[in-house]
């Protein structure tokens, strides 16, 4: 079977595509032919920060097929269409490649009316984005319908990955949902995911704006940029709401002290990596009931337009979210 794997850490040309045996699943394992593989951030991240102990294919996310059972696994898995997340986390068998084996438990049912692209486009992504919708005090441990009644969210940088889906998840629970954006293009992406209120940063008074649409405040705050949205995130904030920010942007920040002590503001660091096993497990719950529900969509017409490329030019596809591609990142596996 064609795979990309890397034996040393570093730039993408670490990156090659080999040859390999087709895998056989251990106990609690299935054996999955990969149909497209997900590109993350964390995923070139990795390749470049940490030299692995052996021979490491990369790529947390994907979908495909079940194929394959070890013991344990019941063998009516067989065929079962599926999503992928955190195949390649302390395991050497992400899903760029051909046949991929993991915890049964990290290969999710995927509803027949959803698409291999979603299923590739929603592990990190929409785990992350439920992990940061479900950390506010007394909040949901599980979002679904209902489950964010009455209260705002904002979303910072509702044109990514896991802005999309944290826009569509709050819908879908309930939540009036405000983003913010840079430009028109992305401003057309977040309404195409669903976002009530679009607020142009650039060309608008951003806090003006979000306390206009939100008079008492926004309860729950998805964010991006910490460094930069810091003061803008105090000045929207509820009492006793929450931030929670996701991304790695090498850069360190310092949080308004007053205005934090001020609304009991509590600032939640998130990497879906450490999130606790629990926590998790209620992320695949939701995510999967919001894909059997149609909830969670991917492609132009949801606001997460598809970069593809073929599993030979997976170096190009890690450029790709490396240089900030909008939308997401796709490998097709199979032919």
């Amino acid at each position: 079977m064609k795979a990309i794997v890397y034996t040393s850490s570093g730039g993408p040309d670490v990156l090659t595509l080999t040859d390999r045996q087709v895998p056989e699943p251990g106990p609690g394992e299935v054996r999955v032919k990969v149909h497209v593989s997900g590109v993350n951030p964390t995923d070139w991240k990795s390749r470049e920060r940490a030299d692995p102990a052996e021979a490491q294919v990369p790529n947390q996310d994907g979908s495909g097929v079940v194929d394959a059972v070890g013991e344990g696994v019941p063998a009516s898995r067989v065929g079962e269409r599926v999503w992928l997340w955190e195949s390649a986390h302390q395991r050497p068998d992400g899903t760029a490649q051909e046949f991929t084996t993991i915890p049964a438990d990290r290969a999710v049912p995927l509803p027949d009316s959803a698409s291999f692209d979603l299923g590739a486009s929603v592990g990190v992504p929409a785990l992350t984005a439920h992990r940061a919708l479900t950390v506010a005090e007394f909040g949901p441990a599980r979002l679904a319908p209902g489950a964010l009644d009455g209260r705002t969210v904002l979303v910072a940088g509702g044109a990514g990955a896991v802005g999309n889906a944290a826009i569509q998840l709050a819908r879908w629970a309930g939540a009036t949902v405000v983003t913010t954006v840079s430009g028109p293009e992305k401003a057309a992406l977040a309404t195409a995911a669903g976002a009530h209120h679009v607020v142009n940063y650039r060309e608008q008074d951003a806090a003006a704006e979000i306390r206009r649409i939100a008079p008492d405040g926004v309860h729950v705050v998805v964010e991006v940029a910490p460094a930069h949205n810091a003061a803008l995130d105090v000045a929207v904030a509820a009492n006793n709401a929450v931030i929670a920010f996701y991304a790695d942007d090498a850069v360190d920040f310092t949080a308004p002290v007053r205005g934090s002590m001020a609304q009991n503001l509590r600032w939640q660091g998130l990497l879906l990596y450490t999130v606790p096993a629990e926590a998790k497990k209620e992320g695949v719950a939701a995510v999967s009931a919001a894909l059997a529900d149609g909830a969670l969509r991917a492609g132009p017409e949801a606001g997460l337009p598809f970069h593809r490329f073929p599993l030979e030019r997976t170096a190009d596809a890690h450029e790709a979210v490396r240089g900030g591609a909008v939308g997401k990142v796709l490998i097709d596996v199979a032919s």
